[in-house]
């Protein structure tokens, strides 16, 4: 049997720019109006006064700097303070399926595949704008492939299972040609109110090629050696939003139905976690962790890759070992690990080793193991 390889990638990215001090000058208006309007019940200790945020304590915190949002109108509306993304007709191409048929396209021209080629579609991420049709299957449509389609929800670690599912596709026979999409449209589930997560989240699409290796042409490919994935379940990341609301007569826009964390918890427990899972996967096959050359990790938070790879190797990651694309485009959620692959796998000779994960929301973790062909 043939073995598996990613074939090419393709990055999309959205025309408009947030930085830090554009949602830390909206933010911090907010909180002169808001504690201005509960200043009786913050003075009788009713209520809390909300705190100043600042760019410093966020690049901080995070190593966020920067982000790309789909739609920046309405977000720094101090009225508003989420996106204005105008609904589309039932005729037309929905964001979601637009932002993935960027990201497509550029794949297929990377690993030199048109839609004939492709048997199966795949659209994972952590949010799609609608229940159904499947995302995959419009995407499939637009694009005029034959074969089948289907959506996948992992919140952070959609990406590396899409990519598991593909490679079990294509190892099995069902399928030659997978198109993996991950289609990140976060914004709107961003809770711009909030100190704590208000800059947390960017949106971006990347798609990944994952076929037979027999059928590759690819001068840039990678075949896949080994994939893990691990689920635990944890209250500490949520998203309440959901069709349910409806029969709840909850608030859509309450705050609790945005994303939400126990960042500390998550910090303490998922890296550990994290390490611990990526040992045992290149154990399994034999590899050491010294002999990774580079290790393309999810782009939740800076302090967290750094921890883990620490525990990983003993000492701190060098840039090039552990490359962070978060302070530009913040967390895209399921899609930050592969755009670290994206941008930081050219200088890859035939033989080098690397580690794609990621690690989120569930808990899950989910990783593949590939070396450059």
């Amino acid at each position: 049997m043939s073995g598996v390889v990613i074939s090419g990638t393709g990055l999309w990215i959205p025309e408009h720019q947030l930085t830090n001090e554009e949602l830390v000058d909206c933010y911090n208006k907010h909180v002169d109006v808001y504690n201005e309007e509960h200043a009786t019940a913050i003075a009788n200790e009713e209520q809390t006064a909300k705190a100043y945020s600042s760019a410093a304590f966020i690049e901080k915190a995070s190593g966020i700097k920067s982000r790309y949002i789909y739609q920046k109108k309405g977000v720094l509306d101090l009225d508003r303070m989420r996106p204005d993304i105008p609904v589309r007709d039932n005729s037309e191409l929905s964001d979601q399926a637009e932002m993935a048929i960027h990201a497509a396209k550029k794949a297929m021209a990377n690993a030199g595949k048109d839609a004939s080629d492709i048997d199966a579609v795949i659209v994972s991420c952590a949010y799609t704008q609608r229940s159904y049709p499947a995302i995959a299957i419009e995407v499939q449509d637009a694009l005029g492939i034959e074969g089948f389609g289907f959506d996948m929800l992992v919140a952070c670690s959609a990406a590396t299972f899409a990519l598991q599912r593909a490679y079990e596709m294509v190892k099995a026979g069902t399928a030659k040609c997978v198109l993996a999409i991950n289609p990140e449209l976060t914004s709107p589930q961003v809770n711009y109110k909030d100190r704590d997560s208000h800059f947390i989240f960017g949106d971006v699409s990347i798609a990944t090629i994952v076929e037979q290796k027999d059928t590759c042409n690819s001068s840039g490919s990678f075949e896949i050696l080994s994939t893990k994935a691990f689920t635990k379940y944890s209250n500490n990341i949520r998203s309440n939003f959901g069709y349910v609301l409806n029969a709840n007569d909850s608030d859509p826009l309450g705050k609790e139905q945005y994303f939400s964390q126990n960042g500390r918890s998550v910090y303490k427990e998922v890296c550990p976690m994290a390490a611990e899972h990526i040992a045992d996967h290149l154990s399994s096959i034999d590899v050491k962790n010294e002999d990774v050359k580079r290790w393309w990790l999810h782009q939740a938070n800076i302090n967290m890759n750094k921890l883990i790879c620490s525990l990983l190797l003993n000492r701190q990651p060098s840039e090039e070992e552990a490359p962070i694309v978060l302070d530009e485009f913040a967390n895209t959620a399921s899609a930050g690990s592969l755009i670290a692959f994206n941008k930081y796998s050219g200088d890859f000779q035939s033989g080098d080793l690397g580690l794609i994960c990621s690690f989120g929301a569930g808990y899950s973790i989910g990783s593949l193991i590939v070396r450059k062909l």
